[in-house]
């Protein structure tokens, strides 16, 4: 298939066109540049085309004989250029990157934009330094405008509908005059991140593009999914025996997104993992306000009613104790934060050495027997033996819900997917409760503890599960709507399997076919 004709050169009347991309690319000539030979006939006449670059034939011949001669798409962008130099040379600036779009008419214009932007930070300005956008009103001073001989002085006027517009004061006169855009890479206004590009303002993505929505997730990865920490978040229910200062939780390197609440007249308490306090230590109450501990900003507030809060950002650079100064009984305190996965394990062995307390903070508990009094009557004299008889099963049958369908239904389904020994179980009206003793862990939405209950529906629970016996349990988490109640729960011909290598070996095959 013959390659499309790019351009037809014309120097005038009667001269042959240029030689073909092809044929100036067979040629040997110096790689930078390709000069083909005047195709004029006639003695001395000037050649008509001077050098072109060699990359412009190489691209045009792709996109004219690579695409057999017909418009596919869109154009080609060309690389990306560098980036440019800081628009600032103090504080915060932007540079600039472009590319150029090679197109033909009867295509369509390239996708994508031609320019992008991206924030850079440079040491902070000195002190008394004239801010950028006053640099540019006073370009403007002693200049006539609004067709007077009047010169004026300028100053930045911040109350115009446009932030990017560069919107001067006179001084001493109640009028503005807007001298078209601002420079790109002007703040907004005072006190905000945006800058303005183009007449428009900005702000930064955390990939350090403006205009960009790439956002941190709460692991601190840029456009991430949440994936790589686990979400930490429980209630510290004891109520202590005496008045002073009780451990909650140890609130581990790297936490994010920190949060600690309670309502009473009991005070939090923070302490560095050196054992100097940040807040409320020492019997003295510390003033609401921000706090500077272990890299990151704590945010104490107290509010008028008995409530008091802690918030941070993070990540922190260093162990914190939390702590709450007893005075009356302790109502619960709620305490949250995003731990990367790869520490929760040491997090959890300090928090347990603390004396955590298990999920539902209820006592080992037997099955009820009924007392023995050396008062009760003897039993009447024992008749003609008779035949034992098996007594009956008050449980009907469990329904069948073996297969795989079955598995990755409830696989897919869960929350949690673990590996864990049965070592206790009480049965009550509507319920029955497992104490389990999690051994490995596939799958978990929120962290789980080495000792856990785990619920089922109902006295005959469909699987049952037997005492000291392993099994692989798919579970939900269960929240009441006061948040009092955080459970595990085993639903009602779920899946539990006792555990063998061969169920291992299925379970993580099952992972894979989950959709994401």
């Amino acid at each position: 298939m013959a390659c499309r004709a790019l351009q037809t050169d014309k120097c005038h009347p009667g001269l042959p066109p240029t030689p073909s991309a092809h044929e100036a690319m067979r040629r040997r000539v110096d790689p930078g540049q390709v000069t083909p030979p005047c195709p004029s006939p006639h003695p001395g006449a000037p050649c008509c085309q001077g050098p072109r670059p060699l990359w412009n034939l190489l691209l045009w011949t792709l996109l004219s004989c690579g695409l057999g001669g017909s418009a596919q798409g869109p154009g080609e962008w060309t690389p990306w250029r560098s980036w440019s130099r800081c628009s600032s040379s103090c504080g915060r600036g932007l540079s600039v990157r472009s590319r150029r779009c090679i197109w033909f008419p009867e295509e369509e214009p390239c996708w994508g934009d031609s320019h992008e932007y991206r924030l850079c930070q440079l040491p902070d300005c000195p002190p008394g330094a004239v801010p950028f956008r006053d640099l540019q009103c006073a370009l403007y001073n002693g200049r006539p405008v609004l067709g007077t001989q009047e010169a004026y002085r300028w100053v930045p006027f911040y109350g115009a509908p446009n932030q990017c517009d560069l919107n001067c004061l006179a001084e001493g006169h109640a009028f503005y005059h807007t001298f078209g855009r601002v420079l790109d890479g002007t703040p907004c206004s005072p006190g905000t991140r945006g800058l303005c590009v183009a007449g428009r303002c900005l702000s930064a993505g955390c990939d350090g593009l403006l205009g960009s929505d790439a956002r941190e997730d709460h692991c601190g990865r840029c456009g991430g999914a949440n994936d790589s920490c686990l979400f930490v978040q429980r209630v510290f229910r004891d109520a202590g025996t005496f008045a002073g200062y009780w451990n909650v939780t140890v609130i581990p390197e790297g936490a994010r997104h920190i949060r600690a609440a309670h309502r009473s007249r009991n005070h939090l308490a923070l302490m560095r993992g050196d054992g100097r306090y940040v807040l409320n230590g020492n019997w003295a109450v510390s003033p609401p306000g921000t706090y500077e501990v272990a890299g990151t900003r704590v945010v104490y507030t107290r509010a008028a009613g008995p409530e008091e809060t802690l918030h941070a950002a993070g990540p922190t650079s260093q162990d914190l104790l939390l702590q709450v100064l007893l005075q009356e009984p302790n109502p619960g305190i709620e305490f949250e934060f995003w731990l990367p996965r790869e520490l929760y394990g040491p997090f959890q062995a300090r928090a347990q050495a603390l004396g955590w307390s298990p999920r539902q903070p209820q006592p080992r508990e037997v099955e009820p027997q009924a007392p023995e009094s050396p008062m009760a009557p003897a039993a009447p004299a024992a008749g003609p033996p008779r035949p034992l008889t098996p007594a009956p099963d008050p449980c009907p049958p469990c329904p069948d819900s073996r297969g795989r369908a079955h598995r990755l239904l409830h696989y897919c389904g869960s929350d949690f997917v673990f590996r864990a020994q049965v070592l206790g179980r009480l049965r009550q009206a509507q319920e029955t409760r497992y104490e389990v003793r999690v051994q490995l862990v596939y799958k978990n939405r929120s962290p789980l503890r080495a000792l856990e209950y785990v619920w089922a529906p109902g006295r005959c629970p469909c699987p049952p599960l037997a005492l000291h016996r392993e099994y692989l349990l798919a579970v939900q988490r269960l929240v009441s709507p006061d948040g009092t109640q955080d459970r595990l729960l085993l639903p009602h011909a779920g899946y539990a399997r006792p555990w063998s290598p061969a169920e291992d070996s299925r379970v993580r095959l099952a992972a894979r076919r989950c959709p994401v």
